[in-house]
């Protein structure tokens, strides 16, 4: 599914097509977690700090953890067991199984 960031985050990116803040309110924030989520390589698995270096190509802002954590928490990516690795999850979800329609 191709989305179109600027419409669905249109407030939220800047200039340079970077979240400026990341959405509070759950019906802006899944395109946030989707836009970051683009930047990702299905398949590839990636240390912590590869993910923070991603999350913060994608952010004007730095807080790297909390997004990492919601995005993880809803399903956008796979955490190993022992947190040292990541992935994009094979399946992104959809809106209504986070709650939006």
């Amino acid at each position: 599914m191709e989305l179109n960031y600027t419409v669905l985050l249109k407030g939220f990116l800047d200039g340079e097509g970077k979240l400026r803040q990341f959405p509070s309110k759950m019906k802006a924030k899944v395109p946030a977690m989707y836009y970051i989520a683009s930047k990702f390589e299905m398949g590839k698995q990636y240390s912590e700090p590869e993910v923070n270096s991603l999350i913060n190509s994608a952010c004007a802002f730095r807080d790297p953890a909390t997004i990492r954590r919601d995005m993880v928490d809803n399903k956008f990516l796979d955490r190993s067991a022992d947190c040292r690795a990541y992935k994009l999850a094979g399946s992104l979800p959809k809106y209504p199984e986070l709650g939006i329609e």
